[in-house]
């Protein structure tokens, strides 16, 4: 970024004002104009600051405070944020020509080294910061999720939903933690239970990969009960393996007792026999597993490899 040129008036030599009440201590507090000169630029020079330009009545801003602020926190004070209310103080953005909010602006060694403008996703702030101050680790909340999850595979639910209801009461809304918890229920057979926990979602999370997977799962859950019995379907395939609804149905029964590889065995060998059948049913039902298991599953890599292996032969 172009280093703008700009004074501040009389605010260096303004008294700090008592800053309990703006989160003395804190990796992100409110900034005025009065204050500029103590929360910015002077501690930009021990640790890079970053300023959120705002405005109440800007719908952007309040897509870019949330993810914003989460990782700032993440970085765990390795950078700090000061927002700024420019309807209340507009004389520090119009010295430095802010035109539009909400903006972001880096100050390290108390100059303007970095911004960005408009309300950009959470990984590109991440990168954002780390241009300024080096990797950052996992957050608490990522790691309380990390081991929420390795309880959830291991079958322990009740710890697993524990850790995920502690990531709630921290965050709020967290969709990794709704759909586990909904995962949780899932696995404990309590499938309406699942259905109103997926429905606490924000609208805005609704599509997130956790909550995709959750109702991924519950509806091949649903398809499971309604599938039949594991040993008559595998009787009805060996005698007519050309019963592509029986080898479908017998794929969902083995996905839902934990046998990966063989449903997806079962769903490739439907492809291979008649790949258009029932409109593609197989491999939508593939994509359904991958959707519900994670893409990271070593059962949903074994699965697109097969499928690619046999639609590109």
């Amino acid at each position: 970024m172009s280093e703008p040129t700009f004074t501040f008036g009389d605010t260096a030599g303004t008294a700090t004002p008592d800053r309990a009440a703006n989160g003395a201590g804190d990796v992100i507090i409110d900034t005025t104009t009065a204050t500029f000169m103590t929360d910015v630029i002077d501690a930009s020079q021990k640790v890079p600051v970053l300023v959120d330009f705002w405005a109440p009545w800007c719908g952007p801003c309040k897509q870019l405070t949330p993810a914003l602020e989460k990782v700032v926190r993440n970085a765990r004070g390795a950078v700090r944020l000061a927002k700024m209310n420019i309807d209340e103080n507009p004389e520090i953005p119009g010295q430095m020509g802010i035109q539009s909010v909400p903006t972001v602006v880096a100050f390290s060694g108390g100059r303007p080294v970095d911004a960005f403008a408009g309300a950009v996703p959470e990984s590109q702030i991440q990168k954002f910061i780390e241009k300024l101050a080096g990797p950052v680790g996992p957050s608490e909340t990522d790691m309380m999720l990390e081991q929420a999850d390795a309880m959830l595979e291991a079958g322990d639910i009740a710890t697993a939903a524990q850790i995920y209801a502690g990531v709630l009461g921290q965050e709020p809304g967290n969709p990794a933690a709704i759909g586990g918890i909904a995962q949780c229920q899932i696995k404990a057979g309590d499938y309406e239970r699942a259905r109103q926990v997926l429905d606490t979602a924000p609208p805005e999370k609704a599509s997130d990969p956790a909550i995709a997977a959750a109702r991924a799962a519950l509806d091949l859950a649903a398809q499971a009960e309604e599938a039949g019995d594991l040993a008559e379907l595998q009787a009805v395939v060996d005698a007519a393996p050309d019963d592509h609804q029986a080898r479908l149905d017998l794929a969902i029964a083995l996905s839902a007792q934990g046998k990966k590889t063989e449903a997806v065995d079962a769903l490739i060998e439907i492809v291979r026999r008649d790949r258009s059948w029932n409109e593609e049913a197989a491999r939508k039902q593939l994509l359904q597993f991958f959707e519900a298991w994670g893409f990271k599953d070593p059962a949903s890599a074994y699965g697109r490899r097969k499928l690619s292996a046999q639609l590109f032969s």
